[in-house]
């Protein structure tokens, strides 16, 4: 079927939709509009027997849903209309939620449904982008599908909106704005929570801390000593801990909303406060901590969870530091097991808001270039990196150092980073080449492509897929590496691993690609030669940039043998 996807941006969610529809056999586009008229002119372009649109912001215009089937994924049950439908959901604490396709009408969210997709809600409250990238993902890619299936289906009618029907739970509800998310820091820490959740990522709670007026995210449950609510009690890795009206809350990201004092991006928070008086630094990390190390057996467990799976200089220093705690244990293999988001590289906003943009980006990128060493030269044990969420660009190589790569099915990556202007390093002309061959590694860092973790499977970039599942994914993980660790077949892949990496650097010393790479990324970085300085700050103002990506809509290059057909990404990526 010649199927188009509508989409404001291409998103994970709009990724997997792509590229589960292409693997089916169907013949797929992807155009992403910024407005009613590029949505009339991307139809008229490609004529589809089939519109869906997984992530569109933007009303259809009654031109394109009187002529062709415009399915709309609304993130939300049947008889549910707006929006906000993921916030109003968050912070109305509902039980359960779902997923709805319908037909696009005159109406919004009121057309008929092809089919909806139920869960259950998690118990603590998620951030919005969490649970829009895990159950809402999981379930509207199972509706699309079974979209395309009854829009295959002769004499198939879709079922028109009645309030009065059984399991038509939802109601119509208005945009959220900042005076229905506003909260006082003497309320509970459980309200103050869900409300700040309910807007993360985006657009944040307006509140103001330290006397600064800010945009507040990422925020986690938290222990203080007596105080003023709204007053910072402690300050951790970046976060700040902040008394409520019976506990406190420690919030890890700001924005500051007075742009004249600062670069208005996300920033961890304690650098969007900068010049307010804030605490020195306590012991006491933020929630469960961004990183932590345990063992079970004969493995060793490196847990890593960055926000939005950016890694600053000083999370990659961290980060190695533990890295290097776990490699001098006796144990046989060691698991990296990342977060929501396993890792997308750079922190571009802590780039982007520092005195010296460039100095620090150099920072940033020898910085997370001592991580991916440390774990490429690590001969002692097996080293194994679980991906239980997204991963692109420097995250993508850091991952692909280790021995073998687990990733559960549903997970997107995206291993390029042109579309940011940058070459790109992490050894990654090392690592990506020795899976796939240096012809495939060319396409997957030119092409600028998502490819899902079944396609990364069937190229060798991932060894192992585990079920959907993300509350079980740590412990598949874990079970995994342990079937690596102990007896005979352990001591061949080691010796393998230690034979392997000498003869690599016999043939060519690891140090000359990192050398090659970061004289790449240095004419990238300091004279800006395919315009990163604008896809950075473009990428983190939501802004149009004036550098011209690669052309996701044009034909596709003839496949390498064994090869995917897929398209590029719009949206730029970290390095």
């Amino acid at each position: 079927m010649k199927i188009l996807l509508l989409c404001t941006a291409f998103n994970g969610l709009s990724q997997r939709a792509w590229t589960g529809l292409r693997a089916r056999g169907h013949e797929v586009s992807v155009r992403t509009a910024p407005d009613s008229a590029a949505i009339a002119d991307a139809v008229s372009d490609i004529d589809p027997e089939l519109i869906i649109c997984p992530f569109l912001r933007h009303r259809v215009p009654e031109s394109v849903w009187r002529r062709h089937r415009t399915i709309i994924i609304h993130p939300g049950p049947p008889g549910d209309r707006g929006p906000s439908a993921l916030d109003w959901a968050i912070m109305d604490a509902e039980p359960r939620w779902g997923v709805t396709a319908l037909q696009a009408t005159g109406d919004l969210d009121a057309g008929p449904i092809w089919g909806s997709r139920l869960f259950r809600m998690p118990t603590e409250p998620p951030r919005k982008s969490t649970l829009y990238n895990a159950e809402v993902a999981d379930a509207a890619v199972s509706l699309i599908d079974e979209v395309v299936r009854k829009a295959a289906t002769p004499g198939f009618t879709p079922q028109s909106l009645r309030y009065h029907r059984p399991g038509v739970t939802g109601r119509s509800r208005p945009l959220v704005r900042q005076a229905d998310r506003r909260f006082s820091w003497d309320e509970p820490a459980a309200h103050i929570l869900r409300r700040i959740r309910a807007a993360d990522g985006r657009p944040g709670v307006h509140t103001t801390l330290a006397g600064v007026p800010v945009a507040v995210f990422d925020a986690h449950p938290g222990t203080a000593s007596p105080g003023e609510p709204g007053t910072i009690a402690a300050r951790r890795h970046g976060a700040v801990l902040v008394r409520t009206g019976d506990g406190a809350l420690w919030i890890g990201h700001a924005r500051r909303l007075d742009t004249t004092s600062g670069v208005p991006v996300k920033l961890p928070a304690v650098l969007a406060l900068a010049g307010a008086p804030v605490p020195p630094q306590t012991a006491e990390a933020p929630g469960s901590g961004e990183i932590g190390y345990r063992r079970t057996g004969e493995v060793g467990l490196v847990s890593f969870d960055f926000y939005n799976g950016a890694m600053s200089t000083t999370h990659c220093r961290r980060l190695l530091a533990a890295i290097r705690h776990a490699v001098a244990q006796d144990t046989e293999v060691v698991v990296l097991a990342g977060g929501e988001v396993f890792s997308h590289g750079l922190h571009l906003g802590v780039i982007e808001a520092h005195p010296d943009p460039a100095a620090e980006a150099w920072r940033n990128i020898t910085a997370i270039d001592d991580v991916c060493r440390e774990i490429i030269t690590c001969t002692g044990q097996l080293v194994v990196a679980a991906l239980a969420g997204n991963a692109g660009a420097g995250g993508v190589m850091l991952a692909l150092g280790a021995d073998k790569v687990i990733a559960r099915d549903g997970v997107m990556l995206n291993p390029h980073y042109r579309t940011m202007g940058l070459y790109g390093s992490e050894y990654w002309t090392y690592v990506l080449p020795r899976r796939v061959g240096e012809a495939q590694a060319q396409q997957l860092t030119t092409r600028c492509e998502p490819i899902s973790a079944s396609e990364a499977a069937e190229l060798g970039l991932v060894d192992r897929l585990a079920a959907s599942d993300r509350a079980s994914f740590t412990a598949t993980a874990l079970d995994y590496a342990a079937g690596l660790a102990g007896g005979p077949r352990a001591r061949a892949l080691l010796e393998r691993k230690r034979a392997t990496r000498a003869a690599d650097e016999r043939n060519r010393p690891l140090e000359t690609y990192r050398v090659r790479e970061l004289a790449e990324m240095s004419a990238d970085i300091f004279d800006d030669r395919h315009g990163f300085a604008a896809a950075r700050h473009a990428f983190l103002t939501h802004q149009p940039t004036g550098v011209t990506p690669p052309d996701p809509f044009a034909v596709p290059a003839p496949r390498a043998a064994g090869s995917p057909t897929r398209v590029p990404v719009t949206a730029p990526q970290a390095g």
